[in-house]
């Protein structure tokens, strides 16, 4: 009985999983090995915030938590709890630094991997990051330029689209009774 089940050509199952997956290096391979030997048991569950960590979706774990609190985590379409049970084939939601990552649950494992090992616990169906801007940083000055003067500032502020009370589209502040304008007293 131990001859056949360690045969991989015996199990059709393990001959099959073994051809699509690719071929990763010796160290992810030694790492996914590690990973697997320390993975859990038959009917272990792992916390969405654990996991979510774990998988490096998220820095810390307590960001995991605040982003299950804060509604920004679904599990198959309902927003959960930090305590919540992720299961194998489970649809994760996270809303993180501005994007949306969906991706599906291949494996559960409670201690933070590397991150080609991290790669293969889930499947990544986000929709791609938006494209990052090729416009050139605004108001920056070359070092050792002095202090600009007060029209060097006004170009920056109107750049930047901070605009001074006079600028078109700025808001229209009504003199109080001394004639003064006053926003906000």
């Amino acid at each position: 009985m131990a001859l056949a089940s360690q045969d991989p050509a015996a199990d059709g199952t393990q001959a099959a999983a073994a051809s699509e997956a690719p071929a990763p290096d010796h160290g992810t391979a030694a790492a996914v090995a590690a990973a697997e030997a320390a993975g859990l048991a038959a009917g272990e569950t792992v916390r969405i915030d654990s996991w979510i960590w774990a998988v490096r979706l998220v820095k810390t774990r307590s960001l995991g938590a605040t982003a299950c609190r804060g509604g920004h985590v679904h599990v198959n379409g309902e927003r959960v709890k930090p305590a919540y049970s992720v299961r194998v084939g489970d649809e994760v939601r996270l809303r993180h630094e501005g994007r949306e990552r969906v991706v599906i649950v291949k494996r559960l494992i409670r201690k933070r991997v590397g991150a080609p090992v991290a790669a293969q616990c889930y499947i990544d169906n986000s929709p791609p990051p938006p494209p990052r801007e090729a416009v050139a940083p605004v108001g920056i000055r070359d070092r050792g330029t002095g202090r600009p003067t007060k029209r060097d500032r006004r170009e920056l502020e109107r750049l930047r689209g901070l605009g001074t009370p006079d600028a078109p589209g700025a808001p229209v502040v009504a003199p109080d009774a001394h004639g003064r304008r006053r926003p906000g007293r």
